[in-house]
């Protein structure tokens, strides 16, 4: 990883420059995917898999038999793990509801706000060398709280035809039984624009690689939401003299495993400190199995030394990162510094896993710079905000002339009229 020693400010943006996509091929491998999959439906779906996945596959919806077999496959070591992390997961969700409040604007004029859910919505979990079930709990639990009619899980097949079983455990357990063996920009076209056998779903939720990505922009060309706009996985990581430089190895190596387009940025106060963290990255990779791909991520990260703490907050606020951890003791003294950041972790033991995992917060979060203007997935996410009003006579007696006077200054006289008849009629009585 390249070390940079207390460089301007006015660098800053190129050395944390993220790892760039060639957009105008994605887009059109995307947009011509797409075209082929709304006019020759479930056919388009299975040729593209048999391409891209390099299987065949006939019947993509997956059985109550598989779902159950496959579980059986599950040791039980996992599926506590598993259900221990779905409880936490639950739990901190089921806190994000927002109860009724109805609010008197003014005398005879009540507003309030109710929740709703979306209700048909599309999972997509990636496959393929790291199966991702954990994100069948974080997309599965929030979606079954929200109380969302129909839920749809994609995810790509194995080179056997079928889908991890642990996937499939962690599908049943949280109620998802329509479940589609296929991945890639053909399951996201799939899911925008409906087969077949796949259902239209309102809106996209998760992680992809560039392809997926890609995919879920152009979805939203099709009238069909996303959970937002994303790109590779990243951590940014600030430490001082009080940080332990195993520990933040070990965070910096555990994201990079992601992908080859991952990145990893440690801001430290203490030369010392990217020196031992420089030496622990070395031994602990060594015993990784995904060495090649972190190698790759390494190549778009770097190590970066500034003068102080506060200074480590700026950068990282300007880059904006997915996953923040504050690797140092007197992490809680600068949360307030902190504006932009998908998900944080305070102090030593709070490393990334645990949010990727089982402390209950969400792991599907914004990145490539998203965290400026999007927050991570929520139970929000699975529910639109419906507002309500209710005025009665002598709610429309008080606020009506002032709507007249404004409808009127807008030369909105249908506007005006709506309210002036009311108030004629009341008049009236």
């Amino acid at each position: 990883m390249k070390t940079y020693l207390n460089p301007e400010k006015k660098e800053w943006s190129t050395l944390i420059k993220r790892p760039e996509l060639k957009a105008q091929e994605l887009d059109e491998l995307v947009s011509s995917i797409f075209q082929t999959v709304e006019k020759m439906g479930d056919a388009a779906v299975r040729g593209y898999t048999k391409q891209f996945d390099r299987v065949e596959i006939f019947t993509p919806k997956v059985s109550a038999s598989e779902i159950a077999d496959a579980c059986k496959l599950v040791p039980n070591e996992l599926k506590e793990a598993i259900e221990l992390a779905a409880a936490n997961i639950r739990t901190f969700h089921a806190a994000q509801a927002e109860e009724k409040s109805i609010i008197e604007t003014q005398v005879g004029v009540r507003c309030w706000r109710e929740s709703r859910a979306i209700e048909k919505v599309g999972l997509y979990i990636p496959g393929g060398t790291a199966p991702l079930f954990s994100t069948v709990l974080m997309l599965g639990i929030p979606a079954q709280i929200a109380g969302c009619k129909e839920v749809v899980l994609c995810s790509p097949p194995a080179q056997d035809g079928t889908i991890n079983p642990a996937i499939l455990f962690a599908a049943q357990l949280v109620g998802i039984t329509t479940i589609y063996k296929i991945g890639g920009i053909q399951a996201i076209a799939a899911l925008a624009q409906g087969t077949e056998i796949i259902p239209k779903v309102d809106k996209i939720f998760g992680p992809g690689n560039q392809y997926v990505t890609a995919a879920k922009s152009f979805a939203l060309t099709k009238g069909v939401a996303i959970d937002m706009p994303a790109g590779p996985s990243e951590v940014l990581v600030i430490a001082d003299e009080t940080s332990n430089p195993a520990f933040v190895a070990a965070d910096l190596l555990s994201q990079a495993e992601h992908g080859a387009d991952s990145q990893v940025i440690l801001l430290s106060t203490n030369q010392t400190i990217l020196q031992q963290v420089q030496t622990e990255l070395e031994v602990q990779l060594a015993l990784l199995p995904r060495v090649e791909i972190v190698i790759d991520a390494l190549n778009n990260s770097c190590f970066i030394l500034l003068n102080s703490l506060k200074e480590c907050f700026q950068l990282s606020n300007f880059y904006a990162p997915e996953h923040l951890i504050l690797a140092f003791d007197s992490a809680k003294e600068f949360i307030d510094e902190i504006t932009n950041a998908g998900s944080v972790f305070i102090g030593k033991f709070s490393c990334e896993s645990a949010g990727d995992y089982a402390s209950g917060t969400n792991h599907t979060l914004p990145t490539n710079g998203y965290a400026r203007n999007y927050s991570g997935v929520s139970l929000d996410s699975f529910v639109k905000k419906i507002t309500f009003q209710e005025l009665s006579a002598k709610g429309i007696q008080n606020l009506g002339p002032a709507i007249e006077i404004m409808a009127e200054a807008e030369q909105l006289i249908a506007h005006k009229n709506a309210v002036s008849i009311r108030l004629k009629s009341l008049n009236n009585v």
